[in-house]
């Protein structure tokens, strides 16, 4: 399926990640960038959006370590002595993205820093059987 054939849908959004492309929606009046992808612009309220391809660089505009976490994250062998650390990214692009901060002492958050370079990873975990593709950030 070719990009202009794939609706501006999250399906299509998590489709691309498992394709480890971090994909946005463009839009082609007034250039808004958004990801996860967006069928109409917030800006201009049009619905003339384009595929665009996220370079993955950013920095860190938010973290949390966190110590209980949800099932998915429990499963993945998470807990109080192993905290995991999820940010918001403000990516180079402009728009702001959510992921897991990997490559990180997550227990010493003192450590991360607000404005801290990082660049997109794709984290493949494997869970009942099933391969789950998951947007990660790590510092440059």
């Amino acid at each position: 399926m070719t990009e202009s054939e794939r609706d501006f849908t999250i399906k299509s959004y998590i489709d691309y990640l498992s394709e480890k492309k971090l994909m946005g929606s463009k839009c082609k009046n007034c250039g808004a960038t958004y990801v996860p992808v967006r069928k109409l612009c917030t800006k201009c309220y049009k619905a003339n959006m384009e595929w665009m391809e996220m370079s993955g660089n950013g920095k860190i505009a938010a973290f949390t370590s966190i110590t209980v976490g949800t099932p998915f994250f429990v499963e993945k062998g998470y807990n109080r002595d192993k905290p995991y650390c999820f940010s918001v990214i403000k990516l180079d692009e402009g728009p702001m993205v959510s992921g897991q901060l990997i490559g990180v002492n997550e227990s010493k958050p003192e450590t991360i820093n607000i404005g801290m370079p990082v660049r997109a990873t794709f984290i493949e975990t494997d869970i009942k059987g099933e391969t789950r593709v998951d947007l990660g950030f790590e510092p440059k």
